[in-house]
């Protein structure tokens, strides 16, 4: 699989900035809501990268309803969208919305989520080793025991990317006997609250014989851990991604094990400028960095993958010296933690 680095996202920007129209091309974004910290942050990229190329942003929020979604991207076409980039909230039902662009002769890149539709450009991280390194991290820390694995929303398809990866990584242990997968559970719309109520639940049943938690994102990780904490668990190896500052302050502070860091600046900078080429003509498979890539069932899509990086207490500063998260917000509250909060 071809992992584009962020070095190499800065070659790709160059080569398609000359692809824009003279007259500035219209993106529009259908995003499937703003609840995780981190979309915020991929707007702000997605919009630099248009303005970069003198594109024009347009966007919607579906608020986690698949239906709305639907409407919201034929009210972007409406508008004169030249390109659009989808955040799908559910992969199954935004089928129609790829059709739709595809009746007007609109390319589509389909962000951060499988859309499972070969006109759609793939763009995201490499999910299967973000689940990887959620799993070897958490086994570092817990190399035997009772595991519970709490995981993303049932209608994301990185739901199950990351789960595929973390078996991977657990099998080894599992086959031998070192650890038992206890309870397993999926989170709805990736909800905190859900992962925190279906954490509780589980809890209940095991009698709180669990040794480690890995959570698909620091959104569930925050509701894993709030459930602990109640029951004076907090401590226990807890995965997460996304580098969420709430989660980053967390593993400084010993209650997260590990926060996947996906920089959503440089996802957001790279569909910004492939939307832009896209919308200037450019073929799916011409977009450089682009590589052909075949999904579990068997749709052959043209993707780009960028690279993820773990985050754990011996690598917090990498964060830091990134500016992805202030000193301050990292560190705050904590007293003789791991560098650079100590």
């Amino acid at each position: 699989m071809k992992i584009i680095t962020g070095f190499a996202a800065a070659v790709f920007g160059a080569a398609v900035a000359t692809s824009a129209f003279a007259e500035g091309p219209k993106v529009g974004v259908s995003w499937s809501n703003f609840q995780e910290e981190r979309w915020k942050t991929d707007e702000a990229a997605i919009k630099a990268a248009l303005e970069a190329a003198g594109a024009t942003y347009i966007s919607a929020d579906a608020q986690s309803s698949a239906s709305k979604q639907l409407s919201d991207v034929e009210s972007l076409i409406a508008q004169g969208a030249d390109a659009l980039i989808i955040l799908a909230q559910d992969a199954q039902a935004i089928g129609p919305a790829v059709q739709a662009a595809a009746d007007e002769g609109i390319p589509v890149v389909g962000y951060d989520r499988l859309i499972e539709d070969p006109r759609a450009f793939y763009l995201t991280f490499d999910n299967v080793e973000v689940g990887r390194m959620q799993a070897r991290a958490v086994l570092k820390e817990a190399p035997k025991g009772n595991y519970v694995m709490i995981k993303g929303s049932p209608t994301d398809p990185n739901a199950d990317f990351l789960r595929g990866g973390q078996q991977e990584v657990l099998q080894p242990a599992i086959d031998a006997g070192d650890i038992t997968i206890v309870a397993e559970a999926y989170t709805d719309g990736w909800l905190p609250a859900n992962a925190q109520r279906n954490m509780e639940q589980i809890l209940t049943a095991q009698d709180n014989k669990v040794d480690a938690v890995v959570a698909s994102n620091d959104g569930t990780a925050g509701g894993v851990i709030a459930a602990l904490t109640a029951q004076g668990m907090e401590g226990i190896p807890v995965s997460g991604q996304d580098g969420d500052h709430a989660a980053l302050n967390r593993i400084a502070k010993g209650t997260q094990t590990v926060s996947v860091w996906k920089d959503a600046r440089e996802l957001g900078k790279a569909a910004g400028e492939i939307a832009v080429a896209l919308a200037g003509g450019t073929k799916l498979a011409d977009v450089p960095g682009a590589m052909t890539w075949t999904s579990p069932a068997g749709t052959e899509m043209t993707a780009m993958f960028l690279a993820p990086v773990p985050i754990t207490k011996d690598n917090l500063s990498v964060v830091v010296d990134a500016g992805w998260i202030s000193k301050e917000d990292l560190c705050q509250g904590v007293s003789n933690g791991p560098a650079p909060c100590n």
